[in-house]
């Protein structure tokens, strides 16, 4: 699902799970390397408007106090984000930049990519051999949460138990992407960033944050210990 074409259906009334699929989608869109539709959308502020309508229509408190005017520069351009984003991100696979990589930022990398990857496979999913990305990459983590938050809206709106995404959510948030931003977000400031990848990262956090405390009231506490085959109990 291409989450920048689908924001035009999502309104006030969508439910608080699906508007946190749309933003999982849209962020992890946003996190991916720099291209024409991404910097379209910042240039024409649609990008600005779409995170901070999806924001206000689920918890207002995701935006108060940050400085969403980033999101909208009519200046911006292809070749100036992709170089930053270089500077900031890709030196990270060596270890000299601020990795996108959940297992660069706390490891072992290897261990950290297989246990993400057995959540893939728990729910039927795989990493195609074009997919640019490794398992432990957030762009592929925030695909997984967009998955898991629009199954949880599909089972409530059938009046079916959401259980199962439910603490999917929960541990893999715990386990994942909720342990590593943020440490990427302390090495991603004195790094003086365009503040475009600032924004997008304490959003991000923020999110995660809320979620994760929302799945803990319902279901308890997430472990943090790694569970053997199935990455989570309880199904």
């Amino acid at each position: 699902m291409n989450a920048m074409a689908e924001m035009e259906f999502v309104d006030r009334a969508s439910s608080p799970a699906a508007l946190v699929s749309y933003l999982y989608g849209l962020l992890g869109e946003c996190f991916g390397y720099p291209d024409a539709d991404l910097v379209e959308s910042i240039r024409s502020g649609a990008l600005r408007q779409q995170l901070q309508n999806l924001c206000f229509a689920l918890d207002k408190g995701l935006c108060l106090g940050l400085d969403l005017s980033p999101l909208h520069d009519a200046e911006a351009t292809e070749d100036a984000l992709a170089v930053e984003y270089t500077r900031l991100f890709d030196a990270g696979a060596h270890g000299t930049g601020c990795s996108l990589n959940g297992g660069l930022q706390q490891g072992p990398q290897m261990k950290v990519m297989e246990e993400a990857v057995r959540f893939y496979n728990h729910f039927g999913l795989t990493l195609t051999e074009d997919n640019k990305e490794l398992p432990d990459h957030i762009t592929t983590e925030l695909n997984f949460l967009h998955f898991l938050a629009y199954g949880e809206h599909q089972l409530t709106a059938r009046g079916e138990s959401a259980a199962a995404c439910q603490l999917a959510q929960r541990d893999f948030i715990a386990r994942h992407p909720g342990r590593w931003i943020p440490l990427m977000a302390a090495k991603l400031e004195p790094m003086q960033p365009d503040p475009l990848f600032m924004v997008l990262t304490q959003l991000l956090e923020r999110l995660l944050n809320r979620e994760l405390a929302r799945l803990e009231a319902l279901h308890g506490a997430a472990s943090l210990k790694p569970s053997g085959d199935l990455p989570f109990g309880g199904i």
